[in-house]
């Protein structure tokens, strides 16, 4: 997605070698046009997949999420990371730790919105560590439900999240993927070449 790639070199702000600041487009102010094209990419990747409903985490999942949710013509669920004085029956619960912010949420969803024959994407910005990503997989897993796949905005490929993820088996598509933010520089992972 050289839209994105574009976005990220020309907006992204290298905080360090592991922290990258996308809040002028995704985690703070949303960039809609561009948002509905990551939407539009991620539905046309998972297109076969008979996906029934899409779930993320709030905050920063929403917007693509949602963007996805109405391309497919399907529902976004998301997880909340704060307990809500309305979801108090039928919850579905999973820690998950934050490397960005040090602490550990619990994020929950209801039961009555991920049931056993949905098949589900599971969408979110960043892939880093793996444990958003394993917490959602969790969730779908209490709720007997299929995950059809995971979409990621921007995985940070240097990090031991993709492997971790990939590891469950399951469908991992990142729209950009980063090899290395050393000395203040977003390098993009290099496309495999094919071979004929």
């Amino acid at each position: 997605m050289n839209v994105l790639k574009n976005k990220i070199k020309a907006e992204g702000v290298v905080l360090s070698e592991t922290v990258l600041k996308v809040d002028s487009f995704l985690n703070h102010q949303i960039d809609p046009e561009l948002m509905m094209e990551i939407g539009k990419e991620f539905a046309h990747r998972f297109k076969d997949e008979g996906i029934t409903k899409i779930l993320t985490i709030e905050s920063s999942g929403i917007a693509p999420g949602v963007m996805a949710a109405l391309h497919m013509n399907v529902p976004l669920v998301f997880a909340r990371k704060k307990k809500s004085l309305t979801l108090t029956e039928g919850v579905l619960t999973s820690k998950v730790y934050s490397f960005t912010k040090q602490e550990e949420n619990t994020i929950s969803i209801s039961r009555e919105y991920i049931q056993k024959n949905d098949r589900v994407l599971l969408i979110d910005d960043f892939l880093a560590n793996g444990q958003a990503a394993l917490g959602l997989i969790d969730l779908v897993k209490q709720a007997e439900a299929g995950v059809a796949g995971i979409g990621i905005v921007i995985e940070k490929s240097f990090q031991n999240g993709g492997k971790l993820v990939r590891d469950t088996g399951y469908r991992v598509e990142s729209l950009a993927e980063i090899e290395s933010l050393e000395n203040g520089e977003v390098q993009f992972k290099q496309e495999e070449a094919t071979v004929s």
